[in-house]
């Protein structure tokens, strides 16, 4: 941050005043660790006195290290008190919407920075690769310091990528495939090392199964994510359940967060409540482990320095958030971030798809009459109630599913573009809509499958062996 306060405050959301704060904190502390003339110190100090001052005007509350201001702090597992119609956080979301998620206002309330055209372009130029589609369409729309990872990488310096899963169901969705399509077009653009956690604890810990269940689950789910077409050479795939005990620096990395996250704090962030076991109250420090290299000694020849680009959906952001906060504190970098929207159930934008539900979404085991059936029948319309009405004004694509599911798995923009025109103008019908999806999804799910039967136990055995992969460090 800047030396001085004297910028333009008034102009800040009250997340970002908040991180202002905690950033200058940390530099105080990293001049007094340093011992830096007492002038240098008081000036810095000063500095701090001055953006807590801003704070508590702007917020009416005083400054709590790792709390955010309480208007944006999650509660009551994560709606806020000014849009109680909105629901956010890592277990569950919802919306009244049916165009969905206002994100917009979402990238103001969590303190992110949107991805825009300067940013894609950037990024088009540094790897030069053509963006992928979902950053062009705004799949991928916020993020937090990209512009770090690209100012590396222009330097010659590496990074690497972090990814997760947690493996509910034996089965996976096409919405779960989403943050994997994406980091395996980011590891090919910029030829760097992506791990990814599969968090088989946080199942165990959270749902009504046995913890043999939770890792069969893993190994299962791990299939899926082979079947993507990962370089083995440059992934390393893992379960928490296996991993944890077998790794002295992942361990020591969560040690380090947990000490630095109060109970009180935790449950700020996550909602959880006294009834909650101590396993759930733990967890977020799991999840936010991977994100240091020193957590992947075989991977990063120890190398603590190495920053984390992490690939999600937004509704894991405050797992980040409370690592970025803690980060500093104990002297490893922050991981940045790319937040991709929420995959929407087949019967509307208002929720995300649930594995419980097989008619919530089109599963990566659905047959091709499976597929057909599902969309056809519950895939929510934008189309009007008769032919007529629909011929005279058109549909709706701002909420109609199929037309949602065709903008993350149709990649002609072209195509794209003519569907949504002909849809809106009314000569194309809701059931031709529909034909289209299941014709776009029928082969790629297919595929998809024939890939996984490739996949043998052996193969998942090696992916998730610690070991060195294709890069020196």
């Amino acid at each position: 941050m800047a030396d001085s306060p004297n910028c333009d405050l008034q102009s800040l959301s009250p997340l970002q005043l908040f991180e202002r704060v905690t950033e200058q904190g940390e530099k105080v502390r990293a001049l007094k660790a340093g011992k830096a003339p007492k002038d240098e110190i008081d000036a810095a100090v000063r500095i701090l006195l001055s953006l807590k001052v801003s704070y508590k005007t702007t917020t009416g509350q005083d400054y709590q290290a790792g709390l955010p201001p309480k208007d944006l702090e999650l509660i009551n597992n994560g709606t806020t008190k000014e849009e109680d119609e909105d629901l956010v956080d890592p277990w569950t979301v919802q919306t009244s919407n049916a165009k969905g998620m206002d994100y917009d206002k979402l990238i103001v309330r969590f303190g992110s920075s949107k991805i825009d055209t300067d940013l894609i372009n950037r990024i088009e130029r540094a790897t030069g690769r053509k963006p992928h589609h979902f950053l062009r369409r705004g799949i991928f729309f916020s993020h937090r310091d990209m512009d770090q990872i690209l100012d590396a990488y222009e330097n010659k310096k590496s990074f690497y990528l972090y990814t997760g899963r947690g493996p509910s169901s034996q089965a996976m969705h096409i919405g779960h495939l989403i943050p994997f399509v994406f980091a395996k077009w980011l590891q090919e653009v910029f030829d760097v090392p992506l791990v990814i956690q599969l968090t088989d604890d946080e199942k165990y810990l959270w749902k009504d199964m046995t913890i043999e269940k939770a890792y069969e689950y893993a190994k299962e789910n791990a299939k899926d994510i082979i079947a993507c077409g990962f370089d083995i050479n440059k992934t390393f795939i893992f379960s928490d359940l296996d991993y944890l005990g077998t790794s002295t620096g992942f361990y020591k990395n969560i040690v380090k967060v947990q000490k630095h996250v109060t109970f009180n704090q935790v449950k700020g962030i996550f909602g959880f409540t006294d009834s909650d076991c101590i396993g759930k109250i733990s967890f977020p420090a799991i999840q936010a482990a991977p994100s240091f290299s020193s957590s992947f000694p075989q991977i990063f020849n120890g190398k603590e320095n190495i920053q984390c680009l992490i690939p999600c959906g937004i509704d894991q952001d405050p797992y980040f958030r409370m690592t970025r906060d803690v980060a500093p504190r104990i002297g490893l970098p922050k991981p940045a971030l790319l937040h991709s929207v929420f995959f929407p159930a087949l019967q509307g934008a208002q929720t995300k798809m649930s594995a419980s539900d097989p008619n919530s979404s089109v599963f990566l085991t659905d047959t091709p009459k499976q597929i057909k059936t599902k969309i056809n029948k519950h895939a929510f319309s934008g189309g009007r109630d008769t032919i007529e009405e629909h011929r005279k004004y058109g549909g709706n694509c701002d909420v109609d599913v199929s037309f949602m599911y065709l903008t993350f798995f149709l990649e002609d923009d072209d195509r794209l573009e003519q569907l949504k025109q002909a849809y809106t103008s009314g000569e194309l019908l809701t059931g031709e809509l529909k034909k289209v999806l299941i014709e776009t999804l029928q082969p790629l799910i297919a595929a998809h499958q024939e890939k996984r039967k490739q996949v043998t136990d052996e193969m998942v055995k090696q992916f998730m062996t610690p070991r060195k992969l294709a890069f020196e460090f």
